[in-house]
């Protein structure tokens, strides 16, 4: 049974030469990589010695620089504290992770989300536009360029249109009682406010996250996959917490995906008419497991936070 409580849970675009010297270390190194199964390998993608010393090399360490500092280097378009290696982590290396390297050779493909086939390009811009709560960038603007020849590089080898092993967050089943929000909370409590906070605020170094918020104003909107509890429980399950990949049940995996998507977070972009309930039929109801327009403890999720 579905239980409701309060509160909870991963440019100014800069010179060439400048983006190139950004340190490519972050928090998403440091956890290892979940069991693989004994007949299964992951892809495996290039090490930066392979990279070429031209002009294609250093488009990809400045796609690199984005990827992994996106809210500096990428400032004109994020709106939050988020960069793209919150959600793809080990700098889209990562099996479980939704690596790059699994997407990339996916493209072009029809995407639900907004009923058309996408090219890769569109694909980063819907990244800008919800978990970045941000703005896209142009498609031929030189931070989706760098974005776009970093994923090419990391799929280097990949066959393309194949499905690889370890592409996306795997799905975890739903617990048979359902999700149970203060179940969640004592898991995040436990396991997820040391590194989060215990409002999910994340954790600051000077003005960047060194560690992500996950609800308020400055984590992922409405529109974002991550809002989705299943799509959530799949990422917690396979790569959270930090360092203690695959630790979490799969029901709390579930109970704390929960928790973090019964926050409010920023609005979805896709608003229609200023109403939550109209946006929610169109873009919401058949998307997933999600809270938005649901009622939680008396209150109506996804009006939103600025």
């Amino acid at each position: 049974m579905k239980t409701f409580m309060p509160a909870l849970l991963a440019l100014a675009i800069v010179a060439p030469a400048q983006a190139a010297k950004i340190a490519m270390e972050d928090q998403s190194q440091v956890q290892p990589s979940p069991a693989k199964p004994a007949a299964e390998a992951w892809f495996q993608p290039p090490q930066e010695q392979d990279l070429p010393a031209d002009v294609f090399g250093q488009l990809v360490q400045e796609g690199r620089a984005i990827f992994v500092d996106t809210r500096n280097q990428a400032a004109e378009y994020v709106g939050n504290g988020m960069n793209c290696t919150n959600c793809h982590l080990d700098q889209g290396r990562k099996a479980n992770s939704a690596p790059l390297w699994g997407a990339y050779p996916m493209y072009p493909a029809y995407r639900k989300k907004n009923n058309r086939v996408n090219s890769y390009a569109e694909r980063i811009q819907g990244c800008f536009q919800f978990s970045m709560n941000g703005k896209a960038p142009a498609v031929d603007s030189h931070v989706i360029n760098a974005l776009t020849a970093y994923s090419y590089w990391m799929a280097s080898g990949a066959p393309t249109g194949k499905a690889l092993p370890g592409r996306l967050y795997p799905v975890v089943a739903e617990p048979k009682g359902g999700y149970d929000l203060a179940r969640g909370e004592q898991v995040y409590a436990a396991q997820c406010a040391v590194c989060h906070g215990d409002n999910g605020q994340g954790q600051k170094s000077g003005n960047d996250y060194v560690l992500p918020p996950l609800w308020g104003k400055d984590s992922y909107n409405w529109g974002a996959g991550m809002h989705r509890i299943n799509t959530a429980a799949g990422f917690i399950k396979h790569n959270m917490p930090l360092g203690k990949a695959g630790s979490l049940s799969d029901e709390d995996a579930w109970h704390v995906a929960a928790f973090m998507n019964s926050h409010e977070r920023p609005q979805d972009p896709r608003l229609i008419d200023g109403s939550v309930e109209k946006t929610r039929d169109k873009y919401h109801a058949d998307d997933g497991v999600n809270l938005y327009g649901k009622m939680v403890n008396g209150v109506m999720l996804g009006q939103g936070i600025k």
